[in-house]
């Protein structure tokens, strides 16, 4: 089985521009999460794979493999299915680009996800992890996800689900971390299947692979991460660094 890391990456960034392109610790934001993955000696090859010359370029020229798209993506998944539309592999896994603290651990147990799985039932796998600040649960930028009893997504949404209309029933809210693995199939599906109105609707890419009746796997991790989106979470990684 041929597994490989892509690393999508725009320069631009709503919230933060350029913040893969801001030092930490004496290296950009994506230097340091592709030396990660590589670190991390789980993958056949690594790249990132980019829109912008500036990110092609500081990955080149520090060593590391990257890859310029040709045509513009609205989301990263694209992104990785154009790169990986004619690579002979298996199962892509899409590491993102601004979280430079990349858990071995966790990427460990998507893997083995595939390796179990001859049959192969799993379409993708993604981590979740257990939340219970009411706040995150009912901030709409948490994307949550519930799961059947052998922890296949049944939904994603920025509401919180489930509706907790009995709190006294042991239910447990689900934080969807946004690393996804892909079998290359189910990526290229995702790539020529038009957008359906869910999906639409709550702006969470995966959710098209369950309205057309993928398989999502999910694993459970106790690991944060830090998600560069700000300047203060910039402030918080590089603390996290020293």
């Amino acid at each position: 089985m041929k597994i490989i890391s892509m690393i999508p990456a725009r320069y631009s960034a709503t919230r933060f521009p350029a913040k893969l392109m801001q030092d930490l610790g004496g290296k950009t934001v994506i230097l340091r999460t592709y030396e990660a993955a590589v670190a991390t000696k789980l993958f056949d090859d690594v790249f990132v794979v980019t829109d912008s010359a500036i990110i092609y370029d500081e990955i080149v020229n520090n060593g590391g493999k990257a890859i310029m798209s040709k045509k513009e993506h609205e989301c990263g998944s694209d992104r990785i299915a154009e790169a990986v539309e004619f690579m002979d592999i298996d199962v892509v896994i899409n590491v993102q680009g601004d979280e430079p603290f990349t858990d071995k651990e966790s990427l460990s147990k998507l893997i083995e996800v595939f390796k179990n799985d001859p049959k192969e039932d799993v379409d993708l796998a993604s981590l979740m992890v257990h939340i219970t600040d009411k706040d995150e649960i009912n901030n709409p930028n948490t994307v949550k996800v519930i799961v059947d009893q052998s922890n296949f997504a049944l939904y994603f949404s920025r509401s919180p689900i489930p509706y907790a209309r009995e709190t006294n029933v042991g239910a447990k809210y689900f934080k969807h971390k946004g690393v996804y693995a892909f079998r290359k199939q189910a990526i290229l599906d995702f790539y020529n299947l038009p957008m359906l109105p869910l999906e639409a609707s709550e702006k969470i890419e995966c959710i098209r692979y369950l309205e057309y009746g993928k398989r999502i796997k999910m694993v459970e991790t106790n690991v944060e991460g830090v998600e560069i989106d700000t300047p203060e979470d910039l402030e918080r990684a590089k603390k996290i660094w020293k």
